[in-house]
């Protein structure tokens, strides 16, 4: 099928600043999540580094390898046969694995592997494979002259109204999702255009005992064993072109798909990782930088570790509650620990005087020169002021928004979808236009398989408890009346009105939900069911909130860009290309197999772990419970082809000098030659502070070993089928 494109842009206006031919040498040299447009300007240190293709290719989205790098919407995966067949991380499967669970049909547990095309099952409602098939630069059309000229809200307003103008005019062609992403801190503007399939299939899991294999004491540690990975299969209608999920539908036929590598990966070869990271923060401020680490992820930690405690209180001997919940409580437990190594890191370290410095120095410089201040000094002089007041206000508010139950939740985005559908498609809230309402459908669907009233009353109990502990002023006087609340009530008696409110309510209905769906908001202003009216009460203070927040956000808008526009001309009067923070768009990094003199145990990490590490942590039981079959064939030594000589065993995982972050799971590992070699699935816990102050010694990436997962399908799960789809046999 051919997909109209658009060229890429890289020399606009906005962008024309970014674009430098690089002559100097990388901080470090794998350091930088960088846009493919941005890689003829590294391609030096790409060729000094190992690779093998011309560098230009990278940046041609729609060609190999790149067309065969996909987004799953939180996660990255790629194809990896001409069938559409799927590879990612079994943790960004486990939703559909979770999803299609039953206590009968334990599939975490047991794991799944469908017999034929027609034994793959539909993945979790909402499930996407999003195929990248252009990128332009929209700086212009978002910040034109009469935009750039607004304040506040009507400046956030207009930059909204224009993002989606061009996303209904980019979607005009069906079968595909645009989205404008911003970079540089809404310095610059892309449009990025998507092909959305919409029929996602679960095709392969290996047992929870190798997928998940180590579980939370394992997570982001090193060594690890892990088999992190699944497969998915792309379908679409009978024309090619992406439906909604049909027996008559047909698999996928990618432009591209990924091969296995030819050759053994080893210590110090030259790797790569394509992929969706989801965020960074090396460009923030010294006064954000100090409120995320003195109050914002403190709070965050105790917060999430007292919600990991609750779930697994109120799910305990409920095995369908444990499956319901087992994919939130995997993300929270991913993110909580993610925190705590952050917050290790930060703990002595001299982070925040080095960006109190260069930030200094970034001052120094635009005041040094009269056209410089006159350009860049208003943002510099306002940012901070407004990012403190913004953080003053998270801090009053933090547990208010962290206390919410999730069908209070609902009902709220429900009865705000009933308000928006008055208004023309076009001046609708992002998020409740036509184009999303699927999305919403599914999602409340998905509920269905994913909600437990139990839980959610004791979470929101323990959270609202809390908030309601501080004095009166700092009390929303709205959200109270609405739930029948008060200050200084105890969590039993929070507790308490929960359970009436929710007894009030049929919202926990899969038919009801929905069914809310299609009415009109007199039918939610005259509804009798509790969670209904309380969200109806509360809409009029949930819009003011808003457009509060609105309208400190376009102002910190403007600064920021402004900001951001100093910081790239001041690195360019160095000879320094900047890349932006991770968003979710797509990115390259390279690297290259390593592992560290001294790893933050205190022994050196060699750069593969082996079969034997599985044998060796092995328990028969909890996280640590490897299948029977596979211990019976490490113990046989059935190695087949993929036993590595100098090893004496089959590679399981490798350490790479990769920079990735979150959204990166399922990202391909490639070779010299763009051959997979692996998936990137975790990072070390002394290094995720990374995602705020990369550092070369420390940041290693984890990575699943091709070989090994080749091994499994192979000798331990008989997944010949596979294995031939992607002539791996």
């Amino acid at each position: 099928m051919k997909l109209k494109t658009w060229p890429l842009r890289a020399a606009t206006p906005a962008l024309a600043v970014l674009a430098l031919t690089f002559t100097g040498s990388l901080a470090h040299a794998e350091e930088g999540m960088w846009m493919p447009q941005q890689l003829p300007q590294i391609s030096k240190a790409l060729k000094q580094a190992g690779l093998k293709l011309d560098p230009a290719k990278l940046s041609q989205l729609t060609e190999f390898p790149m067309g065969a790098v996909i987004s799953l919407g939180g996660c990255t995966a790629s194809f990896v046969s001409p069938q559409g067949l799927v590879v990612t991380n079994h943790h960004c499967a486990y939703g559909s694995i979770q999803y299609n669970s039953t206590p009968e049909r334990d599939l975490l547990k047991k794991g799944f592997l469908a017999a034929t095309l027609k034994d793959e099952l539909p993945a979790a409602p909402g499930s996407r494979v999003l195929v990248t098939v252009d990128v332009r630069d929209v700086s212009a059309q978002v910040m034109d002259a009469a935009t750039s000229a607004l304040q506040g809200k009507a400046r956030a307003d207009a930059i909204e109204a224009k993002e989606k103008g061009l996303v209904a005019e980019c979607e005009k062609d069906a079968g595909h999702r645009c989205r404008v992403a911003r970079f540089y801190g809404s310095l610059v503007f892309q449009l990025i255009k998507q092909m959305e399939i919409r029929d996602v299939r679960l095709v392969h899991a290996p047992a929870q005992g190798v997928g998940l294999f180590g579980g939370d004491a394992d997570n982001w540690m090193w060594p690890r064993h892990t088999g992190d990975y699944s497969f998915y299969r792309a379908y679409v209608g009978p024309d090619g072109k992406p439906a909604d999920f049909s027996v008559d539908n047909k698999p996928y036929q990618p432009k591209h798909h990924l091969k296995l590598a030819s050759s053994p990966l080893k210590e110090g070869d030259f790797v790569m990782v394509t992929g969706y990271p989801g965020g960074t923060d090396r460009h923030r401020l010294p006064t954000e930088v100090a409120f995320n680490f003195d109050w914002e992820s403190p709070e965050l930690v105790k917060a999430f570790g007292k919600q990991l405690e609750l779930i697994k209180q109120e799910t305990a001997g409920r095995r369908e509650a444990e499956i319901k919940l087992a994919d939130t409580v995997a993300g929270i437990g991913n993110y909580y620990k993610n925190l705590q190594g952050q917050l290790q890191s930060w703990q002595g370290s001299d982070i925040l005087a080095r960006k109190q410095a260069d930030f200094d120095a970034l001052k120094a410089w635009v005041n040094g020169d009269a056209s410089r201040r006159a350009q860049y000094g208003a943002g510099l002089a306002e940012v901070e002021r407004l990012l403190a007041e913004r953080h003053a206000q998270g801090k009053r508010e933090f547990l208010m928004d962290f206390g919410a139950s999730t069908l209070l939740g609902t009902a709220r985005t429900l009865y705000l979808q009933a308000q928006e559908n008055l208004k023309p498609d076009a001046e609708r809230k992002a998020g409740f236009q036509q184009r999303d309402q699927l999305r919403r459908k599914q999602g409340l669907e998905a509920m269905e398989r994913r909600y437990d009233p139990q839980v959610d009353k004791r979470v929101a109990a323990y959270f609202l408890s809390r908030y309601l502990a501080q004095p009166a002023d700092q009390l929303n006087p709205v959200l109270l009346q609405a739930l029948g609340l008060k200050q200084g009530l105890d969590e039993a008696a929070v507790r308490a009105r929960l359970d009436a409110l929710y007894a009030g309510s049929q919202l926990a209905d899969k038919t009801e939900r929905l069914a809310w769906l299609g009415r009109d908001v007199e039918a939610f202003k005259s509804s009798k069911d509790l969670l209904i009216a309380a969200a109806v009460a509360l809409y009029d203070n949930d819009r003011a909130r808003e457009a509060r927040d609105k309208e400190l956000g376009g102002k910190i808008q403007r600064a920021y860009a402004e900001t951001m526009k100093a910081l790239i001309a001041f690195k360019a009067s160095q000879g320094q290309a900047v890349y932006p923070d991770a968003n979710g768009t797509l990115r390259v990094s390279f690297g290259k197999v390593a592992g560290r003199e001294q790893g933050a145990d205190g022994t050196a990490w060699t750069a593969f772990t082996t079969l034997r590490g599985i044998v060796a942590k092995h328990k028969g039981e909890g996280e640590f419970d490897a299948p029977a079959e596979q211990l019976a064939a490490i113990q046989a030594r059935q190695f087949d082809k993929y036993g590595v000589k100098a090893l004496d065993s089959v590679p399981v995982n490798f350490l790479a000098t990769l920079d990735t972050t979150g959204g990166n799971s399922g990202s391909p590992v490639l070779n010299q030659k763009a051959e997979l070699v692996g998936l990137l699935f975790d990072g070390t816990l002394d290094a995720v502070i990374s995602d705020w102050d990369f550092n070369a010694k420390t940041t290693r990436s984890i990575c699943l070993d091709a070989r090994y997962m080749l091994w499994q399908m192979k000798v331990v799960d008989k997944a010949e089928r596979l294995l031939k789809e992607m002539n791996a046999l």
